[in-house]
């Protein structure tokens, strides 16, 4: 499945072409820049989001309160899942996108350039309005991630920095999207048809028309609460004859489809790692499309299933739930899809794989215990426990982010010119993966057990399983600085990267580009032709 590249590179890296200084970046219209802004403005959130989570886990450390007021550790649980969604996960994503996609798919660039810059730089100054809130009178958001109403109608001017800081990373996330469609549907080598693409450009192009459905909808309440707010509206407002039930509705039918804007691209990302590994095609090359696809479409009509407990009818739980469970399906065909990958392969398993196992793994326990939840009798015990907070963050943490790891030693060598240390990265594996699991798996025990989410305190039969959840927390924590070396370590040298530099038998276009990809590439588009198709 080799594709054969010509006439792809000239020496065009001249001194006039590349902007140097504070200029190269602030004014960068250049696909590859853009992405290495997004990748570091998203790591930095990461940084910011996780130490809020280790404050959230100091509080939990012993029942009684320790350090923090209840009042600012319900802006700490709020503000750390309003970082990691839409200030580290969403835009790392974005950052890979804006990397692979063009090298993927033959195209010189992204198809608005400037338009590109824009959405990039509407992400600094909104992550600063949001952490702004922590010291403005009243303090951040504290009703949650969700922003639930009524809460929401008695923050302090924080809650408002926090709708402003939402909007304006919608609106970077939409531009972001129409220029990824535009891009992959206009812009592909000649001899590259769709079903050719690479699986990492099929999920994004489905995750692009996701965040453009479901972003004017989160768009939508967050406005709706800014009038209820200041202008006198009730939408939300029970005392004015507003619903706040119908705030759910309006926020889960955007909350959905986005776990899915967050997992779709890491499926994307294991499924170009995985052949290279196994060293043999994709199996089910076409299914994996469709499953991305059905995922895609049945993630509009599940929404509800965050809500068993609002006093629903019992037709509306059994409709979710039933939609709920099969959702699992087309998942489940992308695990099986990957395992039939690795069987008889010839695997080895370096950091890349490793990742991309563990994300198998791992995503497949969150998967299940999602399953579980689907079940409207067993959510109505468990909802709003700790038990919901493992399964996300088994989906979200191991999921998400275990793929983002996974795709950065992959890639990494293609960006820089340099090999990663091998040593560091598993290194970094094994301690996340560790210390993963002793942080979030007790949670499973404490939710089954009845400890609700959002409490700064806990009587002292939950208080084993949280010490254990905390002293795993800071050393997860902890690891992450593994992944900051390597990094880093990666960008100042090491060992000199080959072009294709893990043998790749690979359908993208990246294997074809030197290591580092220059500044401009596929001035000339390449002209693909398949030895083989899938």
């Amino acid at each position: 499945m080799s594709a054969v590249a010509h006439d792809h590179l000239h020496g065009h890296d001249h001194a006039h072409d590349h902007p140097h200084g504070w200029r190269r970046w602030l004014f960068a219209t250049n696909h590859k820049d853009i992405g290495t802004m997004y990748l570091w403005f998203s790591f930095t959130m990461f940084i910011a989001g996780g130490v809020l989570a280790l404050g959230i886990r100091t509080e939990l450390f012993q029942p009684g309160l320790q350090v923090f007021r209840p009042e600012f550790f319900n802006q700490l649980t709020s503000m750390h899942g309003l970082i990691m969604v839409f200030g580290a996960i969403m835009p790392a994503f974005v950052g890979f996108a804006n990397w692979m996609i063009p090298l993927q798919i033959g195209a010189p660039d992204m198809a608005f350039a400037r338009m590109n810059n824009f959405s990039f730089w509407l992400l600094p100054p909104a992550a600063l309005l949001l952490v702004a809130s922590f010291f403005v009178p009243g303090g951040a958001i504290a009703a949650g991630w969700t922003v639930y109403a009524p809460l929401t109608l008695q923050m302090g001017m924080g809650m408002d920095m926090g709708i402003f800081a939402l909007h304006i990373m919608g609106a970077s996330s939409i531009m972001g999207s129409i220029n990824i469609i535009t891009t992959i549907l206009n812009m592909r080598a000649p001899g590259m048809t769709l079903m050719k693409m690479p699986m990492f450009v099929w999920t994004w192009l489905i995750t692009a028309y996701l965040l453009i459905a479901v972003m004017p909808v989160l768009a939508g309440a967050i406005t709706m609460t800014l009038t209820d707010r200041h202008f006198g509206t009730s939408f939300f407002n029970a005392a004015g004859g507003g619903d706040p039930v119908m705030y759910q509705h309006i926020f889960w039918f955007f909350g959905h489809p986005e776990v899915y804007i967050m997992i779709l691209p890491a499926f994307g990302i294991v499924s170009q790692i995985v052949p290279v590994f196994a060293r043999k095609p994709l199996f089910g090359y076409a299914s994996m499309v469709y499953a991305t696809a059905s995922i895609a479409i049945l993630s509009f009509i599940v929404w509800a299933h965050h809500m068993f407990t609002t006093g629903m009818p019992v037709t509306g739980q059994l409709f979710f739930m039933y939609a709920t469970m099969l959702i699992a399906v087309p998942t489940g065909v992308k695990i099986f899809n990957w395992l039939a990958t690795m069987w008889r392969g010839s695997l080895t398993f370096e950091t890349p794989m490793l990742f991309a196992v563990g994300f198998i793994f791992v995503f497949t326990m969150g998967g299940f215990t999602g399953l579980i939840l689907a079940m409207a009798p067993i959510d109505i015990q468990v909802q709003d426990t700790y038990y919901v907070v493992a399964h996300f963050h088994y989906v979200l943490v191991a999921g998400s982010l275990f793929a983002l790891f996974a795709g950065t030693y992959f890639w990494l060598p293609k960006w820089t010119g340099h090999m990663y240390d091998e040593k560091l990265g598993k290194w970094h594996f094994w301690a996340s993966m560790i210390t993963f699991n002793i942080t979030f798996f007790p949670m499973h025990f404490l939710g089954l057990a009845g400890m609700p989410r959002r409490y700064a305190d806990y009587p002292m039969q939950f208080a084993d399983f949280n010490m254990v959840a905390s002293i795993g927390a800071f050393g997860f924590g902890l690891s992450q600085l593994i992944f900051l070396v390597a990094v880093l370590r990666c960008i100042k040298g090491g060992q000199k990267a080959k072009d294709n530099y893990f043998d790749a038998q690979d359908d993208g276009l990246e294997w074809t580009v030197p290591s580092p990809a220059p500044f401009h590439t596929f001035e000339t588009p390449p002209k693909v032709q398949w030895k083989h198709v899938h």
